[in-house]
């Protein structure tokens, strides 16, 4: 029963495949994050296996990160170069066997669970990002942060402010911050940028970014999409910034030593913390799941 209820496991509870965090129990979760915390040198235990990069869509950083993971546990890699072949035949064209591991980034939402369920047995898929789904790295990387910023998850509130609709790193970090038990996880932003069905995983709805950002913990900014522009859900970039900006005002309703993720540090007050790019926490969080895919516990 444990694998029918979760794909992305096998039947012993290993990971088997990271598809979305929205279902990962905790365990797995507190593992990822615990290997990716971890300090210590790990061992080359990809040594004589394969990592194909297939990104059908650019990645400021994921591809990068995947590939120092991966050759830093001393794995090939293996770009999947572009191609007019249907998904299906380029999957069939890569000669993957078992023990192998296939990253992929796609525009399109639900391609990784597709892909995943063609692939030979034993080889592994980690979703580097599918569209408005999910982005689980990026949302590991936003765990491990607070995770080694605040004391845990159980007393913290949590405000995610922006372009939740089509931000999958977002949606990501809720099933995150709702599966290790946070306190309170809010989502602030326009009706036509905040998805419906947040309410339905827990999450606190805000259209006012005052009474959102109130005594929060954290607060977590996600920009404005062009797709958000591109749909005329809003009428500019500039209108989002000046309805939803994160300025010195508006945090100043967040706790005085709030975590900010994604603002101007000079928006900051005096006792609040910017937590902003973290390349090397990128490359951990890519080498935590290659790891657990191999089979390796924390």
């Amino acid at each position: 029963m444990l694998y029918k209820r979760h794909p992305q496991l096998d039947r012993q509870g290993g990971l088997l495949h990271l598809l979305s965090i929205e279902g990962l129990p905790k365990a797995v979760l507190d593992r990822l994050l615990a290997m990716a915390l971890d300090e210590e040198d790990p061992p080359p235990s990809l040594q004589g296996g394969r990592v194909f990069l297939w990104f059908d869509e650019p990645s400021t950083h994921g591809r990068a990160s995947f590939e120092a993971a991966a050759r830093r546990l001393s794995a090939e890699v293996i770009d999947v170069a572009p191609s007019s072949a249907s998904l299906l035949d380029t999957v069939a064209g890569l000669d993957a066997k078992a023990g192998d591991m296939l990253v992929l980034r796609h525009p399109e939402p639900g391609v990784p669970v597709l892909v995943a369920a063609h692939l030979p047995p034993q080889v592994h898929l980690v979703n580097a990002g599918d569209g408005a789904h999910e982005d689980p790295t990026r949302g590991l990387r936003e765990l491990c942060t607070l995770r080694r910023h605040t004391p845990g998850f159980a007393d913290l509130t949590v405000a995610i402010v922006g372009d939740l609709l089509h931000s999958g790193a977002a949606r990501s970090l809720v099933h995150g911050l709702t599966t290790l038990g946070t306190a309170e996880v809010r989502a602030i932003g326009p009706k036509t940028l905040v998805p419906a069905d947040m309410a339905h995983l827990g999450v606190r709805i805000f259209h006012s970014i005052d009474e959102g950002l109130r005594d929060c913990d954290v607060v977590v900014g996600v920009p404005m999409s062009e797709a958000s522009v591109a749909e005329a859900l809003l009428p500019s970039a500039r209108e989002f910034l000046g309805c939803y900006g994160l300025t010195r005002e508006r945090l100043g309703s967040a706790k005085p030593d709030a975590i900010v993720i994604g603002a101007d540090p000079a928006a900051l007050g005096a006792g609040q913390r910017s937590i902003g790019a973290q390349p090397d926490l990128d490359i951990a969080v890519c080498k935590a799941v290659l790891r657990s895919l191999a089979g390796e516990v924390a």
